[in-house]
């Protein structure tokens, strides 16, 4: 009730906006331009007529004095000045010297032709058009004021006519005080009308503006949905498609402004089929179908239909979806991989107490044989026990939950030389001799990782390069350079074919493998390490000596210069010679299997 009473004695009508946003006062002030201009021309109409009928009267005798043409004229002046020179101000600020010059000039000349009229020419109604110009546009009280000083103006005019108590005079007053009544009337209920309909103005707009905003949103959610979404309406013309269903239709071949219909190709036949039943059946259908395109592989798709409301006599919309089954296939392998590697992390944790008796086995067994046939067997065991030991860990560090470490414990080291020794073992370990080419532009870079941890980054990331690489000279890459002014950027770079779209949605995903003989963990242990230590990991396909191939790229927080491990430090991959590397190295590395570097 409170707020109720505030609202109606509000200054102005145009306070309904005030409250808003930016977009409720652009819709107030644009609303009160145009009753502005449209007040402002209907000054301007009537200003001409009493120009014209005042010239009249002139002209045959029978008008006041010649003197009320020059009014006249001087009211018409103003009221184009006003129109055409003035810039309407915002009426909730006091009353200024624009309103003296609209209202108060109509009320005095209205007055004044009022007063010197000769014969029987009323000015009397012309007094409504500056009590609604006040109360329409301006605060009640200025209504209020301006339906006074009329009202007054027409009581003493009744008073200076004619005689006091006489019949005229009665007469005449009476009159004025009804006329004055109304204007009263005409100000209130103006003002209070005006009032309403701003409201309403203002609360249309702020639904048109809800309205507007959950529509885009909604376009958005459709565009998004890996899911074809297909408005067709009743003789099976396609009102709109989102992207997914227009790759499915046509590819990237979709007419965008043409109509489309069901049945313009014969393998969309089994869709034209589903949407026309469902409009005979009035209900939702499913199905699966098949899609046979000429120039790109057929595509098996589960499509399902719902109906729109009808609104009306109208005939209602058929929406169709379509969902690739390959996705939901992939869908369906991703969660069986991830429940059978909860599985397998359990039965990893089993495998451990064998594994270290069978490790331990063969080490005592190692110290009593003495034949070479015997030593070469012993070997084979332990090896293949190091290879099960390895893949064991992995599959428990995938489960494990392993926090970042926030203690300040963690190593700076520098990412050159740190990079440069784990190439150069994994070279040792794998036939990549004139492979691998290492780039080194990070002297300075300095960063928190642990040296075990970046040595399982680097080696997850070659071990996947060079599997998917051609084998030729420099076909694999390993660059190294600054990314930012507190960044650094590891990349591993390869000339392999490109990845599938299916695939690169699940890369870094545990168990998610293109191999059959592959665990699936490499990039999934990567991905965990990098967010361990702040670290970023991605994919891209990018371009490097005129030769496309896949990046996978590490952007890496710099750490704290001056605070890094000590000159030695031992990086060897497991089974290879151990060799410290210097914080101080040259360009080349004398007396290890060449390395490109840049």
């Amino acid at each position: 009730m409170a707020r109720e009473d505030s609202s109606q004695f509000a200054p102005s009508w145009f306070v309904a906006y005030e409250n808003g946003n930016n977009q409720g006062r652009e819709q107030r002030l644009r609303a009160f331009v145009r009753l502005w201009v449209a007040f402002m021309r209907a000054r301007v109409f009537i200003a001409l007529v009493l120009l014209a009928l005042q010239i009249f009267m002139v002209v045959t005798g029978t008008g006041g004095p010649d003197w009320l043409v020059l009014l006249t004229a001087i009211h018409l002046t103003a009221a184009l000045v006003v129109l055409y020179a003035w810039r309407p101000m915002d009426q909730g600020k006091p009353i200024q010297a624009q309103w003296l010059l609209t209202i108060g000039v109509d009320v005095v000349v209205f007055a004044l032709l009022q007063f010197f009229q000769v014969g029987a020419i009323n000015y009397t109604p012309l007094f409504a058009l500056p009590v609604l110009l006040a109360s329409i546009l301006g605060p009640l009280m200025l209504a209020l004021a301006t339906a006074a000083t009329v009202t007054l103006y027409l009581l003493a005019e009744a008073l200076v006519s004619a005689p006091l108590f006489s019949d005229i005079a009665t007469s005449k007053l009476l009159q004025a005080g009804l006329a004055g009544t109304g204007f009263f009337l005409v100000a209130v209920l103006a003002n209070q009308l005006a009032i309403r309909l701003a409201r309403e103005e203002a609360l249309a707009a702020s639904s048109q503006a809800v309205a507007r905003t959950q529509a885009q949103v909604n376009e958005l959610v459709i565009e998004s949905l890996s899911v074809g979404v297909l408005v067709v309406d009743p003789h099976g013309v396609v009102r709109n498609a989102n992207p997914a269903a227009q790759i499915m239709l046509m590819g990237e071949a979709y007419p965008q402004a043409a109509k489309l219909l069901l049945s313009a190709r014969p393998s969309w036949g089994h869709l034209s089929d589903l949407v026309s039943e469902t409009f005979v059946l009035g209900q939702a259908l499913e199905t699966e179908t098949t899609i046979d395109n000429d120039d790109r592989p057929s595509q098996r798709l589960h499509a399902r239909t719902r109906l729109t409301s009808r609104a009306g006599r109208g005939t209602g919309l058929c929406v169709l979806f379509l969902e690739d089954l390959r996705e939901v296939e992939a869908r369906v392998r991703t969660e069986k991989l991830a429940s059978m590697g909860r599985m397998s992390a359990a039965v990893a944790h089993e495998i451990r107490n064998p594994l270290s008796a069978i490790t331990q086995a063969n080490a005592l067994l190692d110290e009593e044989v003495k034949e070479a046939s015997q030593k070469q067997l012993t070997r084979m065991i332990e090896q293949n026990a190091q290879r099960l030991s390895r893949i064991v860990d992995d599959i428990l560090n995938v489960a494990r939950a392993q926090p970042v470490r926030g203690d300040g414990s963690t190593p700076s080291l520098p990412l050159d030389a740190m990079v440069r020794q784990i190439a150069l073992d994994w070279q040792r370990q794998n036939p990549a001799r004139g492979v691998l080419g290492v780039h080194l532009h990070a002297p300075a870079a300095v960063v928190e990782f642990d040296p075990e941890h970046m040595r399982r980054l680097l080696v997850n990331l070659l071990d996947n390069a060079l599997r998917h690489a051609t084998g030729k000279a420099s076909s694999i890459r390993v660059v190294t350079q600054p990314s930012g002014s507190d960044h650094s950027k590891l990349s591993v770079w390869s000339d392999g074919q490109p990845l599938e779209a299916s695939v690169m949605r699940h890369l870094f995903e545990p168990f998610f493998s293109s191999e059959s003989r592959s665990s699936g963990l490499g990039l999934y242990i990567c991905r965990e390490l990098c967010e361990r230590y702040g670290a970023q990991i991605a994919y891209q396909r990018v371009r490097l000596d005129q030769q496309e191939g896949n990046e996978f790229f590490v952007s890496i927080p710099n750490g704290r210069a001056g605070h890094h491990l000590p000159v030695q430090q031992n990086l060897s991959y497991p089974g290879s010679e151990s060799r410290p590397f210097s914080t101080r190295f040259s360009p080349t590395l004398s007396g290890d299997p060449p390395l490109a570097t840049g």
